[in-house]
């Protein structure tokens, strides 16, 4: 008897050996499983835009660009989630909300707003900025060299590119003794620009004319007020307000025979007369980069804010011929693209 119950005690051990070293390797191969899935897991990459698919095309497809020549292929090793707000920056705070809900891995930003839209929406989730004004002064970031947060990626801000448009202007029209700024009212980040354009025109002894916008509505009356107060020419402050209308903007500009300087080429495409400022599509591409890096396990508080470094002029000269502009030959030469 004492014999059969050892047995069966050894048997037990045997069977509960046997049970203990299934389950083991069972939970192995889980967690095996499950490291696995995390790391074949594809990222997902949230697009933040305040404007519209086709006003956005450039930057975007620069982005895309850019991922490409990092190895990424939209749809096999990475998905992108897009989100516009139609120029309408209310909805911002929405869009960048249902984007933390994807439980993305990387929020990209364009423009100041849309960084703050997605500064609000998360603080954890990295957000790599597009192209953005002055993300220090509006506390997106503690510094360029060492942002400190979530935040991260590019400026627009560069010394001394507002006083390059005033100049350019006056190479133009050697005579201008007044220009118009038109900005949109409800950007509180434009004020920097618009004081580093009074400083310049200072100094080349012209008077500047502030005229701001908050609807479309007021276009029109904006265009009356600069021929009303005899401005020679106009200066287009570029925000995402003001990039969702640009060609409204640059039409009114056409009809009024206001020749028209702006930030970026996409404006001169669209019927500006000249265009002088960042590179933008460059610097998107250059986002790509930042998203890379971070989802290699860099943080976004210790990689510095990259200011521009390529510039573009840019001449429209089937505009020019329309309001009866004479671009110098020594501005033609110095243009980087030019619309005949």
């Amino acid at each position: 008897m004492v014999n059969s119950i050892r047995g069966l005690s050894s048997r037990w051990s045997e069977v509960s050996k046997t049970v203990f070293s299934i389950s083991l390797i069972t939970m192995l191969f889980a967690l095996s499983f499950l490291a696995n899935a995390q790391t074949n897991k594809i990222p997902k990459i949230g697009m933040l835009q305040s404007a519209s698919a086709a006003t956005s095309t450039s930057n975007t497809d620069a982005f895309r660009r850019g991922l490409r020549e990092l190895g990424y292929t939209e749809g096999k090793n990475i998905l992108l989630e897009y989100r516009y707000a139609e120029g309408k920056s209310a909805r911002l705070s929405e869009l960048a909300t249902e984007l933390v809900q994807l439980k993305v891995d990387v929020i990209v930003a364009a423009g100041t707003q849309s960084t703050t839209a997605a500064k609000r929406a998360t603080s954890t989730i990295p957000i790599v900025v597009g192209a953005a004004g002055d993300l220090v002064r509006t506390g997106l970031v503690a510094s360029l060299a060492r942002p400190g947060g979530n935040i991260t990626g590019s400026t627009v801000i560069s010394p001394d590119v507002s006083g390059k448009r005033v100049e350019l202007l006056k190479e133009v029209l050697p005579k201008a003794s007044r220009v118009a700024v038109l900005l949109y009212a409800g950007s509180g980040t434009d004020r920097d620009e618009v004081q580093q354009t009074e400083a310049a025109a200072r100094s080349l002894k012209v008077k500047i004319q502030i005229v701001e916008v908050r609807n479309p509505s007021d276009f029109q009356a904006a265009y009356a007020a600069m021929k009303r107060e005899t401005a020679d020419a106009l200066i287009l402050i570029q925000s995402s307000f003001t990039g969702f209308h640009r060609k409204q903007l640059a039409e009114l500009g056409i009809k009024s025979n206001m020749p028209t300087m702006c930030e970026s080429a996409r404006w001169t495409e669209d019927g500006c007369a000249i265009s002088y400022g960042p590179d933008l599509p460059y610097q998107y591409q250059r986002a790509a980069v930042y998203v890379d890096k971070i989802l290699k396990g860099a943080k976004p508080a210790e990689l510095p804010v990259e200011q521009p470094t390529k510039f573009e002029l840019m001449i429209n000269l089937k505009t020019a011929k329309q309001i009866g502009l004479t671009i110098p030959q020594w501005v033609l030469v110095k243009a980087d693209r030019v619309i005949k």
